[in-house]
Parts: C-alpha cells; structure tokens; sequence
C-alpha cells in the first residue's frame, strides 16, 4: 500500500458554510502535516452546506492531493461528520478539528506527536486557555458548571471538556463511535468515554481565537444537551456516581425524620417518612440493577 492509501494520520474537518476561509483552513492543515514528515489524509466533509463551501472545496482540491472531500446530501450536524469520518478513516490515528480558524491547527503534529511517543495515552486534547465563543457571559459559567459536574462524574480533573480540537487512536475510539450524538456535545462524549474506561487523556495548553463566520452554537438548545449528555455517559459507563448519592441522601434524611418521628408522636411514622425512605430504596436498587447491566454487557 502507499502512504495515501494507508496514511498514519486522518484529519476529519467538518465544514458548514465557511466558503470565506475554509481553503485557508485546508492551507494551514496540510502546510502544517506537509513539514511534520507524517504521512496523511485529510477528510473534508461538507454537512450540505447552503453556500459555497463545497465548491471552494472542489476547486482547491487539485493543490492538495492528501485531501479526500465527502459531502453529504442532508445536514447532519458535526457530530455525524466526526463519527462517520472516523469509521471511514484510514490512519490510525484520527484527530478532529473544526474549520473556522478558531483552533491553532497548525499544531496538529504536536498531538500526534504525544501519541506517536506515549504509548499509555490514548488521546490528546487541545485545552483552550481563552474563550471567544459567542454569548461569553453565558458560556462561561455555563460551561464551567457543567464541566464541574462532569469532573465530579468522573472522578477526574478535566481542564477542557468540549474542545473541538484533539486527536486518538482510532482502534480505542472504535468501540464508543455509535454513542456519539450527532450535535456539538460528540466531544464531550468522546472525553467521557475515555476518562470512563480508564483510557488516559492528555490535555495540551492552546490559544483559542475568534471564530471566522457565523456561529452554529445555541447557548440554550446546545447548553441543554450538554449537561444531558455529560449525565447521559457517566449513566452509560457507572450509573452508581449518578442514582447512588441520591439514594443514599434519602435514605439517611428517611432515617433520621423516623427517628424523629418515633420520639415526638411515639412508634408513629408519617407518610412523608415512609415516601422518602422508600424512594431512597427505590432509586439504590435501580442503581444496583443498572450497574449489574452495565457490567454484564460484554463490550
């Protein structure tokens, strides 16, 4: 096989209406792959964009030959792009990027580099130390509590949960591909289904810039699915961090409001006892019963 048909490397980049800049973006990539000596692919997907991105595409696709265009013929979001540009990937190693300009993507090599040296990492992730996304005022507490709860999910620090830019093998990423949603939060899937599997996670410091274009991003809509999709995981892989603490808080108040109720009406427990300690109960088995499923499922 050749270094095309069998490239190291597969870079997939979703494009939606970025006919201003995505040539530029398709520049930087391949200029940066072309110096590091790794040998590549890169998969530009057009998600049926309603400019010209696919033509822009088109025309520029005779200057970089490592370059394989794949447009669909609906919109099915980033996350649809990334998971089936992953399992048409042809490199083992698959990184993921957007292509706005916002990420510094000529420093790809650099995360696969880490991968290339450090056989007990399975993916790198680029961790902004800035944000610019729009509705920052919004965005920055909202993503800090949700990538609290994540943390405390997980049990892990986790500098950037949803960084679009990052780069993993694709043979432990194989398996998780199917849960990937088709919308922004397939990255934080991707990190939680890592972190949840003991698959280590490195994280690399890098700039953020300004978006070119229009944002896609829906603070409420996509914040929404977010914290969704964080429980959502973390119920897939140890539903005992989610239904366990509450179980265990009703149980307890359950406990001591009977104990109450014993001393102030004598060996008379009233009903709002018997629901809270019940449900305590009730939400322990199901948390039991999930994770003998969870660790009965042979994957």
């Amino acid at each position: 096989m050749t270094a095309a048909e069998n490239p190291y490397v597969t870079i997939v980049l979703p494009c939606y209406n970025e006919q201003d800049h995505v040539v530029d973006e398709v520049e930087r990539i391949c200029a940066a792959m072309d110096a590091s000596g790794y040998t590549y692919e890169l998969v530009a997907v057009d998600d049926c964009s309603s400019d010209q991105t696919l033509a822009r595409l088109q025309e520029a696709a005779p200057r970089y030959p490592n370059m394989r265009i794949k447009a669909f013929h609906r919109n099915g979001g980033s996350g649809t792009v990334r998971r089936i540009g992953t399992q048409e990937a042809r490199g083992e190693i698959v990184v993921w990027t957007d292509a706005d300009m916002s990420y510094p993507n000529e420093r790809i090599p650099e995360l696969v580099e880490i991968l290339e040296k450090d056989h007990t990492v399975d993916q790198v992730v680029g961790a902004r130390t800035t944000e610019e996304g729009s509705h920052k005022f919004l965005r920055v507490p909202a993503k800090w509590f949700i990538r609290k709860v994540a943390e405390r999910l997980a049990g892990q620090r986790i500098p950037d949960l949803n960084s679009g830019l990052r780069a993993f093998r694709k043979s432990v990423a194989k398996p998780y591909l199917r849960l990937l949603p088709p919308g922004f939060s397939c990255v934080t899937t991707i990190t939680l289904a890592f972190m949840s599997n003991q698959h280590d996670v490195h994280y690399l410091p890098i700039e953020y810039s300004k978006r070119a274009g229009k944002s896609k991003f829906s603070f409420v809509s996509d914040a929404y699915r977010y914290i969704l999709q964080v429980l959502r995981m973390v119920m897939y892989f140890n539903p005992l961090k989610v239904l366990m603490p509450p179980a265990l808080w009703l149980v307890g108040i359950g406990l001591v409001k009977g104990v109450y109720d014993v001393v102030r009406y004598g060996f008379y427990l009233t009903s709002n006892t018997i629901v809270i300690f019940l449900s305590g109960l009730l939400i322990g088995s199901l948390a039991l019963l999930a994770d003998l499923i969870v660790r009965s499922r042979g994957e």
